[in-house]
Protein backbone atom coordinates (compact mmCIF):
# COMPACT_ATOMS: atom_id res chain seq x y z
CA UNK A 1 0.00 0.00 0.00
CA UNK A 2 1.46 3.35 -0.98
CA UNK A 3 0.95 6.73 0.66
CA UNK A 4 -1.83 7.86 -1.71
CA UNK A 5 -3.83 4.66 -1.10
CA UNK A 6 -3.46 5.14 2.65
CA UNK A 7 -4.67 8.75 2.36
CA UNK A 8 -7.68 7.53 0.39
CA UNK A 9 -8.58 4.98 3.07
CA UNK A 10 -8.27 7.60 5.78
CA UNK A 11 -10.49 10.03 3.84
CA UNK A 12 -13.10 7.31 3.35
CA UNK A 13 -13.10 6.44 7.06
CA UNK A 14 -13.45 10.07 8.09
CA UNK A 15 -16.27 10.73 5.65
CA UNK A 16 -18.11 7.56 6.74
CA UNK A 17 -17.76 8.71 10.34
CA UNK A 18 -19.03 12.18 9.45
CA UNK A 19 -22.01 10.67 7.59
CA UNK A 20 -21.11 11.69 4.03
CA UNK A 21 -20.94 9.68 0.84
CA UNK A 22 -17.51 9.28 -0.76
CA UNK A 23 -16.23 8.64 -4.21
CA UNK A 24 -13.90 5.68 -4.59
CA UNK A 25 -10.91 7.82 -5.56
CA UNK A 26 -9.41 10.55 -3.41
CA UNK A 27 -9.71 14.09 -4.78
CA UNK A 28 -6.54 15.92 -5.82
CA UNK A 29 -5.19 18.43 -3.34
CA UNK A 30 -5.50 21.30 -5.84
CA UNK A 31 -9.30 21.07 -5.92
CA UNK A 32 -11.60 22.50 -3.28
CA UNK A 33 -13.10 19.52 -1.43
CA UNK A 34 -16.33 21.48 -0.86
CA UNK A 35 -18.10 22.25 2.40
CA UNK A 36 -17.01 20.35 5.47
CA UNK A 37 -19.68 18.47 7.39
CA UNK A 38 -20.74 20.04 10.65
CA UNK A 39 -20.11 18.03 13.79
CA UNK A 40 -23.11 17.22 15.97
CA UNK A 41 -21.44 19.19 18.75
CA UNK A 42 -22.12 22.41 16.77
CA UNK A 43 -25.74 21.63 16.02
CA UNK A 44 -28.59 23.16 17.99
CA UNK A 45 -31.97 21.76 18.92
CA UNK A 46 -35.17 23.72 18.39
CA UNK A 47 -36.54 24.52 21.86
CA UNK A 48 -40.02 25.95 22.11
CA UNK A 49 -40.25 28.71 24.68
CA UNK A 50 -43.14 30.77 25.98
CA UNK A 51 -43.48 34.21 24.37
CA UNK A 52 -42.64 36.08 27.59
CA UNK A 53 -39.86 33.73 28.74
CA UNK A 54 -36.69 35.84 28.62
CA UNK A 55 -34.64 34.15 31.34
CA UNK A 56 -31.71 31.81 30.67
CA UNK A 57 -32.51 28.10 30.90
CA UNK A 58 -29.06 27.35 32.36
CA UNK A 59 -28.82 30.31 34.77
CA UNK A 60 -32.42 31.26 35.65
CA UNK A 61 -31.32 34.44 37.45
CA UNK A 62 -29.79 35.84 34.22
CA UNK A 63 -31.62 37.23 31.21
CA UNK A 64 -31.19 35.12 28.05
CA UNK A 65 -28.59 36.53 25.65
CA UNK A 66 -29.31 33.85 23.00
CA UNK A 67 -25.88 32.19 23.18
CA UNK A 68 -27.44 28.83 22.24
CA UNK A 69 -25.73 26.77 24.96
CA UNK A 70 -29.05 25.39 26.21
CA UNK A 71 -29.82 24.14 22.68
CA UNK A 72 -26.53 22.39 21.98
CA UNK A 73 -25.83 18.69 22.29
CA UNK A 74 -23.00 19.30 24.75
CA UNK A 75 -25.37 20.60 27.38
Amino acid sequence: MNEDELRGLIRQAIQRHMGEGMSSSPSPRSQDPGPHPVSISFGQYNLERAAGDTMCLIEPAVRCNHCGFCKCHGH
